[in-house]
């Protein structure tokens, strides 16, 4: 193969951050009722082949689990699915 349809088999930029996102939102709403959430925020860049994912989660102070845990594993949770979306 060329290195011309090896890049035409990858993921486009736009595909790998909304893949990002939708795992992570979906990360947050298996913890959390929607109207529990307050406010969140999730910012995707993959620039360079570089991902950076950034989850901002008002919920609850005493919600269970942890607002920090649920933010995090959002976070590696968007990382794998990318993987897996470079993966197929």
């Amino acid at each position: 193969m060329t290195d011309d349809a090896d890049a035409a088999s990858e993921p486009s930029d736009d595909e790998v951050v909304r893949t990002a996102a939708e795992a992570a939102e979906g990360i947050v709403f298996k913890h959390y009722d929607q109207s529990a959430v307050t406010d969140l925020d999730v910012t995707v860049t993959f620039e360079e082949g570089v991902l950076d994912v950034d989850v901002y989660l008002n919920a609850p102070a005493d919600a269970d689990p942890d607002r920090e845990a649920v933010a995090r594993e959002a976070v590696e949770t968007a990382g794998e699915a990318v993987d897996e979306l470079f993966d197929e």
